[in-house]
């Protein structure tokens, strides 16, 4: 009989869906856990035992924090997708959506033939709690790696996109009112009220940026109410359209810079080595922003995972018997941890850099060695 907990599965989902885009291995978190807290858990959640209701509720989470994924960036998604779609009916391939979608597609199949060729050794062989954690310090030196021995067409890469935003912002250096910014975004102030003296919006907040003093006071009157959602809708357009900077310059790379970006994914095949943050790395020895090397990285997240779920069904419907509402409060969380973890991440990479997780993998990975040995 098939046996997992709610406690049990609310705590690992919430974990699954915010690890699995830090870059610090889901998995091995997933193996390390439980073996940690010891007793049932230990017993219920262990991912190397053959036949486990663990590869059971794993399948579920990494349905639902695809899904969350996939909410947030869904306009970049529907993008993308047409970008296919036309360039399959075009028979060619012109605009950067329509490249994107083939350097995804080309990125993902090397880690998609290992996965289904060697999944089931990997899990087996190095799904254990000690060699997880041993993998998780690996982890965090390649991370640290990525950062001290970053190439310098990666930091001025860097250097540029922050230039080009420096000149954005002193194009706009005046400060207009919240109505003006959303005017500015194509979109119309409500009511009279919309324009409220004081409250600006900052002239480089198309470029993500939020103003202080529109943000930190809160709406009370329904003009106030109407001007901080117009604001709020003109940072958004903001982020948009920088997500469609940052694909036109990914675009500018090669397919083989992608597959090889994308054959970095493999080494995550291993529990304590994270998909993004190999990804990351990878991207950044290619000489990508550390901004775009993380957009690259939750972009090619999104069928990885989702693949990595669809393709295990099977074990949901035969090891998941008696345990389908653990599965469900489990996955619930772990979609809302991905979303969470997602917006946070996307805003972390345009100026902070992977050495606090680093620093946190080496840590954690050492202290559960040492624990698990004690």
């Amino acid at each position: 009989m098939s046996h997992m907990t709610y406690p049990e599965a609310i705590v690992v989902g919430f974990i699954q869906g915010v690890t699995e885009l830090f870059p610090v291995s889901s998995l091995g978190h997933n193996v390390l856990i439980p073996a940690l807290i010891g007793g049932s858990w230990a017993a219920d959640l262990s991912v190397s035992k053959p036949e486990s209701p663990y590869l059971a509720f794993i399948v579920g989470l990494h349905v639902a924090t695809a899904i969350g994924i996939m909410i947030y960036f869904w306009r970049d998604w529907v993008r993308i997708i047409i970008g296919f779609c036309t360039s399959i009916r075009d028979r060619d391939i012109r605009t950067a959506d329509q490249k994107l979608a083939w350097m995804l597609i080309v990125a993902t199949i090397p880690v998609g033939l290992a996965g289904l060729l060697f999944e089931h050794e990997f899990r087996v062989v190095f799904g254990k709690p000690v060699r997880a954690a041993i993998f998780l310090v690996i982890n965090g030196l390649i991370l640290y790696a990525g950062e001290r021995f970053r190439t310098r067409r990666s930091k001025q890469a860097d250097a540029e996109i922050e230039r080009q935003r420096e000149e954005a912002a002193q194009a706009g250096t005046r400060p207009r009112t919240v109505a003006a910014a959303a005017a500015g975004a194509g979109m119309a102030a409500v009511g009279p009220e919309a324009a409220i003296p004081g409250d600006t919006v900052a002239g480089d907040s198309v470029a993500g940026t939020t103003g202080l003093a529109a943000s930190q006071r809160p709406p009370h009157t329904p003009g106030q109410r109407a001007a901080h959602a117009s604001g709020q809708r003109a940072i958004r357009m903001g982020e948009i359209e920088q997500a469609v900077q940052a694909d036109e310059r990914l675009t500018q790379r090669s397919y083989l810079a992608a597959v090889l970006i994308g054959a970095a994914q493999i080494l995550a095949l291993l529990a304590g080595i994270s998909r993004d943050g190999v990804t990351m790395v990878a991207g950044m020895f290619g000489g990508l922003s550390r901004e775009d090397a993380a957009r690259f990285a939750f972009l090619l997240a999104t069928p990885v995972i989702l693949a990595a779920g669809v393709l295990k069904v099977g074990d949901l419907i035969t090891l998941g018997k008696g345990i389908y509402g653990p599965i469900l409060a489990g996955s619930i969380l772990s979609g809302i941890g991905a979303y969470i973890s997602v917006r946070f991440l996307v805003r972390y990479f345009r100026t902070r850099t992977l050495t606090p997780f680093a620093i946190y993998c080496v840590a954690f990975g050492v202290f559960a060695i040492i624990y698990l040995h004690h």
